[in-house]
C-alpha cells in the first residue's frame, strides 16, 4: 500500500497529527478519507474551517496556516496493527518534522498518538502543560475516527480551544 504525503511548510499555526493513514487515505492519497473519519466536519463545526473542506482538498488547508502528518506512515486497518518498531521510528521522524517545520501548534488527532510520542500514561484533552519540542505547544485532541463514541459537537468543542492559539510555550 502507498503512504501519502504529508501536507507541511515552515512556520504553521498548526499541525494536525495523526496515527496513520487508513485504507481509503492510501487508495486515494488523501488525509482522512475513510468516509466514516469525522476530521473535516469536526474542522468545520469547531470554527478551524470556514467551510466543509472534502478529502481532496486536504493540501488546501495550508492556505489556512494548517498542516497534516501522521506518526506512522504506513497505512492500516486500524492502529491496533501499527508495531512497537513503527512508534520507535514514527517518534525520531515526527520529531525532526516539527524541529524542522516549527508550527505553533502540534495537535495530536487522538490521545493514543499524543502518549505513543510523548511517553506520558495520563493525557487530559486541550492544550499540554510541557512541550515535547521546546517552542511548540502541545494539544491533544479526540480522534476524529468513526469508532470513537464521542458526540461530534464534544469533540467540536475541544477543537474549538485551539482557537485560542497563542499561548505561551
Amino acid at each position: 500500500m502507498d503512504t501519502i504525503p504529508d501536507h507541511l511548510e515552515h512556520g504553521l499555526d498548526i499541525v494536525f497529527i495523526g496515527f496513520n493513514p487508513s485504507i481509503r487515505s492510501s487508495e486515494t492519497g488523501h488525509h482522512y478519507a475513510n468516509p466514516t473519519n469525522r476530521f473535516w466536519k469536526i474542522l468545520y463545526q469547531s470554527g478551524l474551517t470556514p467551510r466543509l473542506y472534502q478529502t481532496e482538498e486536504d493540501s488546501s488547508l495550508l492556505e489556512l496556516g494548517y498542516g497534516l502528518t501522521n506518526i506512522v506512515e504506513r497505512p492500516t486497518k486500524d492502529a491496533s496493527e501499527i508495531t512497537k518498531e513503527e512508534y520507535r521510528e514514527g517518534r525520531i521522524l515526527l520529531k525532526e518534522k516539527l524541529e524542522t517545520y516549527r508550527p505553533r501548534i502540534a495537535c495530536f488527532v487522538g490521545k493514543g498518538v499524543y502518549q505513543q510520542f510523548s511517553g506520558k500514561k495520563k493525557v487530559p484533552w486541550g492544550w499540554q502543560e510541557e512541550s515535547t519540542v521546546p517552542g511548540i505547544r502541545d494539544f491533544t485532541a479526540p480522534s476524529s475516527s468513526g469508532l470513537v463514541r464521542m458526540k461530534v459537537d464534544e469533540i467540536s468543542a475541544i477543537y474549538r480551544t485551539l482557537l485560542e492559539g497563542d499561548r505561551s510555550v
